[in-house]
């Protein structure tokens, strides 16, 4: 290990770096959602349709997803000043070209800049937290991450609901969204920049162009595709996510090679890890059912039960305040316990929540769809927090930042192809029921049942994967292999 690097924490406090990059990771996943509201106004404004400018959130998604992969390299060959030093300067930087942008094209390269900024915040955050924090204290720390990033997301909307109901002479209110981030944003960079250490030295490695191009691309378009199965035909959608695949599947097998000749772009070998591999799919799913039920809840509560996006956000944040408070409690437990003890009954209590929401109504009580979001949010809490320290601490120190871009990777993909798999089924069940002369309320919400459903039938896989891993976060006995064949400096454990 080189020599710079931050020992193990003392037990019972988190180190400074953790503190720091929870702080800014919460700053830049509010951002993520905070544009939800926005959209009518930004119809308005700048005059476009409704699916151009649901562009501010898709533009973000799949940048997200091109760029996370690279990640691993990257933060591997810059020191943890630089690399934050960097990402808040590019989100700041986008942020700023957002606040002034004239046009919808402009505002929209703002986002895709303050999409490549938060790219980096997440596998920077994991990587250094598995790094300096001892293995004992490793799901208490972990927890504090939750909590930063389960409620950004689920105060994104609120808060952007309240900015909205600002009157600023001269100036347009989603403007507000941004102008309001650049100071907040500013302080949480300057605070960093004086208290944040690097953690670990950089290591030398050329960039692999192809690879970068193949990734972006690759899973990119993989986003894309599966976020145009909204409209009536699916064949264009179907065909660039059958590219974007394709392109994957270069990008893997370029990366296999390099992992014998150099030095791989992302370093699939992470794979190779029992442990991981089974903590990678169950957040996959797991993501992919929640977001899946993140788009279905709007869309009942607001098209047929009639409430205002800021009802609908106040409606929805207790959960996600629930999923976050819970979280250091979480990571005690698991430290007590072990994983399975949490991640199982969090897997049967996510797969009750989305059987519950399969009976939705037009009348169902406001407080029994409150209760079953809440189950669904606090069982996600049961379950992220250990997966993710199971599955990151089952890996070599060396591949921790691999680990944590391909599991921000998948999870993009998971968000959009949850987000394809919902709205395809809803729709297709609805235009088919409304063809047969089914009023079109009753066919929309027979269609977001089916797709609760399918939700509900994925999280069984979710249970299966969380009775196969194991209590404690331990390296698995075939990474030494893998550690070997990276060729790099012994590392010192934690």
């Amino acid at each position: 290990m080189p020599a710079d690097i931050s020992p193990p924490m003392t037990k019972g406090k988190t180190p400074t770096v953790i503190r720091v990059l929870v702080l800014a990771t919460f700053v830049v996943i509010l951002n993520e959602t905070i544009m939800i509201n926005a959209i009518p106004r930004l119809m308005a404004d700048l005059h476009v349709t409704e699916v151009a400018a649901q562009w501010v959130s898709t533009a973000f998604m799949l940048t997200m997803a091109a760029i996370i992969p690279t990640t691993g390299w990257f933060l591997q060959r810059v020191t943890t000043r630089q690399a934050y030093a960097t990402a808040m300067g590019v989100f700041i930087a986008g942020t700023v070209i957002s606040a002034l942008a004239p046009t919808f094209a402009v505002l929209l390269i703002g986002r895709v800049v303050q999409a490549g900024g938060t790219a980096v915040m997440m596998p920077l955050l994991m990587t250094t937290l598995m790094t300096v924090v001892a293995e004992k204290d490793r799901g208490r720390v972990m927890g504090n991450v939750t909590l930063a990033i389960s409620v950004a997301p689920a105060m994104g909307p609120v808060s952007s609901g309240l900015i909205l109901q600002i009157d600023v002479p001269g100036i347009d209110s989603w403007r507000l969204l941004f102008v309001v981030m650049l100071p907040i944003t500013g302080l949480v960079t300057w605070l960093g920049l004086r208290q944040l250490e690097n953690v670990g030295e950089p290591q030398p490695g050329s960039l692999d162009l192809p690879s970068v191009a193949l990734a972006g691309l690759g899973f990119g378009g993989l986003v894309f595709g599966l976020s145009k199965f909204h409209g009536d035909s699916y064949s264009t959608a179907a065909l660039i996510t059958a590219g974007g695949i394709a392109l994957i599947a270069a990008f893997a097998l370029r990366q296999i090679s390099l992992q014998r000749s150099g030095t791989p772009l992302l370093d699939l070998r992470v794979l190779l890890q029992g442990t991981y591999t089974k903590a990678l799919v169950l957040m996959s799913i797991a993501f992919l059912a929640m977001m899946g039920s993140m788009i279905l809840l709007p869309l009942y509560l607001q098209n047929l039960r009639g409430l205002s996006p800021l009802q609908t956000g106040l409606l929805v944040m207790p959960g996600g305040l629930a999923m976050g408070l819970l979280g250091p409690t979480v990571g005690k437990l698991f430290d007590k316990f072990g994983g399975r003890a949490l991640v199982i009954p969090g897997s049967i209590g996510i797969f009750a929540s989305l059987a519950g929401f399969t009976q939705i109504s037009m009348d169902m009580p406001y407080w029994q769809l409150l209760g079953l979001h809440i189950l669904l949010m606090v069982s996600l809490a049961a379950a992220f927090t250990p997966v993710f320290t199971l599955g990151l601490g089952a890996l070599p120190m060396n591949l921790y930042s691999h680990g944590s871009s391909m599991l921000g990777t998948l999870q993009q993909v998971a968000a959009a192809f949850g987000t394809a798999l919902v709205v395809t089924v809803m729709s297709a069940r609805s235009t088919s029921l409304i063809d047969e002369g089914v009023a079109p309320a009753t066919a929309a919400l027979d269609g977001m049942r089916l797709s609760f459903l399918i939700c509900a039938a994925l999280a069984l896989v979710v249970i299966v994967m969380a009775v196969l891993l194991p209590s404690r976060a331990a390296v698995d006995p075939h990474a030494a292999p893998v550690q070997d064949a990276m060729d790099e400096p012994e590392l010192v454990k934690n």
